[in-house]
């Protein structure tokens, strides 16, 4: 894809609300990150240190939105698929509280994807989501509409798999192919 192909499709992708711009992670916001998903009540919290890494490890793959000071307001973490390497998947996606209903979540989204399908070829995009998390279902399905993009999905792991219990199913959603 052209430069000129990339602004073009960027013009249907979600705006970044004003005064938020996208960013790839750093380091240093990794605590900001991993407070955003410990604040966002929802997602699995994972350790300070692998968000740390996250940031350092899959940055490129990842991204953030800043605020007029710089600070993250939102963040997407993903990772490219070994086996399947046209594959972005999406580990998790929050939203800090104060940024929350003005589609910064969506932005975050179209903005990681057409980034890794410039750079990396992607074509395809990969997320898990708990059956009670409507705002993830609508977020995804909503972006699988604007890029023209059929969704499967099917249970990954079932709830018995969990071993520390209490744990719901995680539904694949396979969104793809995107139209870019």
């Amino acid at each position: 894809m052209t430069a000129a192909q990339a602004d073009l499709v960027r013009d249907e992708f979600k705006e970044m609300p004003e005064g938020l711009r996208l960013d790839r992670p750093r380091v240093e916001d990794g605590a900001a990150i991993w407070r955003i998903a410990r604040d966002s009540r929802v997602l699995d919290l994972n350790s300070s240190y692998s968000y740390l890494l996250w940031c350092r490890d899959f940055a490129a793959t990842s991204a953030v939105a800043r605020d007029a000071s710089g600070e993250p307001a939102g963040f997407v973490t993903g990772y490219i698929r070994p086996d399947r390497p046209r594959t972005l998947v999406v580990w998790q996606v929050a939203v800090d509280a104060p940024h929350r209903g003005r589609g910064l979540a969506a932005a975050l989204l179209d903005g990681l994807a057409a980034r890794v399908a410039e750079t990396s070829g992607v074509h395809g995009v990969e997320t898990t989501i708990t059956p009670d998390n409507a705002a993830s279902h609508r977020l995804f399905t909503s972006f699988a509409e604007r890029h023209g993009a059929d969704v499967e999905r099917e249970v990954l792991f079932h709830d018995d798999l969990f071993p520390d219990g209490g744990h719901q199913p995680e539904v694949l959603y396979r969104i793809g192919p995107l139209a870019f």
